[in-house]
């Protein structure tokens, strides 16, 4: 796994926290954070998407911030687990592990977008 690859992790894992300081966000600092985490979310992904094709970078991240949130939701906001909702994120994850296998990295060394 390349350095962009890893960028779109990261990105995702700050996907979950602007998602859940949208519905639980009530202050200042509370939407201080949340800010922060979209700025950061989407500045990695569109920075991984200029060197990886912008779609799969896209699928990936929107595919691994859902897992997360639904996961979140369920162990810290007392979300009910159900095993559809789990094996539903399962067959979504499977999707996107599919997509970023299929995908070449067409990494172009010492060229800058």
């Amino acid at each position: 796994m390349n350095a962009n690859w890893i960028k779109v992790l990261i990105a995702a894992f700050f996907e979950v926290f602007w998602v859940i300081g949208l519905k639980h966000a009530d202050g200042f600092w509370t939407w201080t954070g949340t800010v922060i985490a979209i700025t950061v979310s989407f500045y990695l992904m569109i920075m991984a998407g200029r060197k990886l094709p912008v779609g799969t970078v896209y699928a990936v991240f929107v595919g691994l911030g859902t897992a997360g949130t639904v996961f979140s939701d369920i162990v810290f906001f007392g979300e009910p687990f159900k095993a559809a909702k789990i094996i539903l994120i399962l067959v979504l994850l499977a999707g996107v592990i599919g997509l970023k296998l299929v995908t070449k990295d067409n990494v172009k060394e010492g060229v800058e977008s």
